[in-house]
């Protein structure tokens, strides 16, 4: 079966012999189960949903994948992870999204690894800084994101990771080079929900924004130029108006001028 995934492959890909590929009517890709909480829902659409309404993706019209709450296969005959939120480079969405294989990320259908991974810590049993962390870095995800809104279970709402010799190394800076993104706290409000949130942003700090943001820009752009048009029309006006009346004061004087 053709899972219909286009792939630009890494210098290491994943390959696993057709012969020991799984059954995949076998494999439960999802459970039904909620996301934990409103703000983690807002969250995980907030850095998925402005990737697709406002990033021109990696740059050379490369593809690339964010999902948020679907499962990472990284191993055959073990249960997925389930990021937050997981972005992936040169790779697209199976074209087949009902079939089985295309429901959640099998890293050997896709031949690699998401480069970024993002948690949202909603309570202290998430394991976000032990045993996710650990596997993350085992299947060479090259940047993960910790954020813990309320400080559970860190000292510091977010923490960046970047992989190094197969270990996590602390990330100072919020630019991820390999990507072409940063990650960023905002303060501010989404849906009615005035927070601190975590964010994309450009090299410059400035943030990704989201569809609405970016019709809300163009909108403000649209009125702006309208009332530059508005205000050029004024004083043309005013400019016609005054050469009208000083024309008008010449003929008075008996001194005739030339229109034009």
């Amino acid at each position: 079966m053709t899972s219909g995934y286009t792939i630009v492959m890494p210098p290491e890909v994943i390959h696993i012999p057709p012969e020991v590929l799984p059954n995949y009517d076998e494999i439960v890709t999802e459970d039904d189960a909620p996301v934990d909480n409103i703000f983690s829902e807002r969250q995980m659409r907030l850095l998925t949903e402005p990737l697709y309404s406002s990033w021109a993706g990696p740059g050379e019209e490369r593809p690339f994948l964010a999902l948020a709450n679907v499962g990472l296969f990284y191993q055959l005959r073990q249960p997925a992870l389930v990021p937050d939120v997981m972005l992936s480079m040169d790779v697209q969405a199976p074209e087949e999204v009902w079939a089985k294989e295309g429901r959640s990320y099998f890293i050997w259908e896709y031949g690699k690894p998401p480069e970024v991974v993002v948690e949202v810590v909603s309570n202290t049993e998430g394991e976000e800084a032990g045993r996710k962390m650990a596997l993350y870095a085992r299947i060479r995800v090259t940047y993960y994101a910790i954020y813990d809104p309320e400080t559970q279970i860190q000292p510091t709402p977010l923490r960046l990771f970047v992989l190094r010799d197969g270990a996590y190394q602390p990330l100072e800076e919020g630019w991820l080079a390999e990507v072409g993104l940063g990650l960023t706290l905002w303060e501010g409000t989404f849906e009615g929900i005035a927070e601190t949130w975590l964010r994309w942003c450009d090299q410059q700090g400035l943030l990704l924004p989201t569809g609405a943001e970016r019709a809300e820009q163009e909108a403000q752009r649209a009125e702006q130029e309208r009332q530059r048009a508005e205000q050029e029309k004024q004083r043309a006006d005013t400019a016609e108006q005054e050469l009208a009346r000083l024309r008008a004061r010449l003929r008075e004087l008996g001194i005739e001028t030339t229109e034009g």
